[in-house]
This record gives structure tokens, sequence and C-alpha cells, in this order.
């Protein structure tokens, strides 16, 4: 039987090929990473805008109450002493100081939590440019596969440096 021989073409393997092919691999695993962040930055502002909100509306809450006590100590302003009119009045004045206090703390802990949610709402911000720079430098990394073109990966490695420090930025604020 006659020996059949098969030729066998090796591909020369690039090492630059190999490096670009590496580094896309390890921007798009940042990529995922900052993606999370992102979108769990996002929830907690969410979050946090809703627990705002809350602490307003109890707020406006107790200042109606306030308000409504007021116009009871009017009309009972209005009417002739008695001593009933009186131990209102007493009691409509303990009421207004424990509404007004609540309302007090209502509104620091609402402006708190508004000045918190605008904190993370700039680290969301961060995340999100980071997440635009990444994707745009996977995107650069493939395209230098189709052209061979070294352009695209100098393109792709400073818009990956910058999507890093941003990202780097927010996990560290």
């Amino acid at each position: 039987m006659a020996e059949l021989e098969i030729h066998h073409e090796h591909a020369e393997h690039d090492p630059l090929s190999r490096t670009i092919g590496i580094l896309a691999a390890v921007i798009a695993m940042l990529l995922a990473i900052v993606s999370i962040a992102s979108h769990r930055t996002h929830t907690e502002a969410v979050l946090l805008k809703t627990d705002a909100n809350d602490k307003w509306q109890y707020y406006e809450a107790q200042r109606m109450k306030f308000h409504n006590l007021e116009l009871g100590e009017d009309i009972l302003g209005a009417l002739p002493p008695t001593a009933g009119t009186q131990k209102n009045l007493a009691r409509y004045a303990s009421d207004k100081t424990k509404y007004d206090d609540r309302a007090k703390k209502s509104q620091r802990e609402a402006e708190q939590i508004e000045k918190d949610s605008t904190h993370i709402e700039e680290k969301a911000l961060k995340f999100d440019f980071s997440e635009g720079l990444l994707e745009i430098a996977v995107v650069m990394m493939s395209m230098f596969f189709i052209s061979k073109r070294k352009l695209f990966p100098v393109v792709g490695g400073i818009s990956a440096a910058i999507g890093i420090t941003l990202g780097a930025l927010a996990f560290l604020t």
C-alpha cells in the first residue's frame, strides 16, 4: 500500500495578535465588572431617591398636622375662653412642638439622603463613562484582527486606559 503523505499548513502564531487578543479578553472582563458595578450603583441611587421622597412626604404630613393645629388655635381663639378651650390650646401647643420636631428631623434625614444620592449618581456616571470607553476599547482591539492595522489597538489601549482609570476612581469614591 502506498504511503499517503498529508501536508499540514502550520499557521505561524503572530505574537502581536496573541498579545492583542489577550488584552481584548482582559478588557472585556473588566468591562463586565464595570457594567455590573454601574447597574448596581444606578439601582442604589434609585433606592436612595425613593427613600428621600418618603422622608419628604413624611415631612409634608407633619407640617400639615402642624398647620391644622394652628388653624385649630385660630378657631379656638375666636371663641369665648372656657376651661375646655384652654385645655385644647395647651394640648395643641404640645402637639405642635411634637410635629415640628418630627418635621425637622425628617427634613434633615431627607437632605442627607439626597446628598448621598447625588454622590452615588456621580459615581454611577463615572462607571457609565468607564463602561463606554471599555466597550470602545474592545471594538478597537477587534478591528485589528480584521484590518491588521496597528492603529486600532493603540486607540483601543488609550480608550481602555482612560476607562480603567475612571472605573478605578468610581470604585474608590
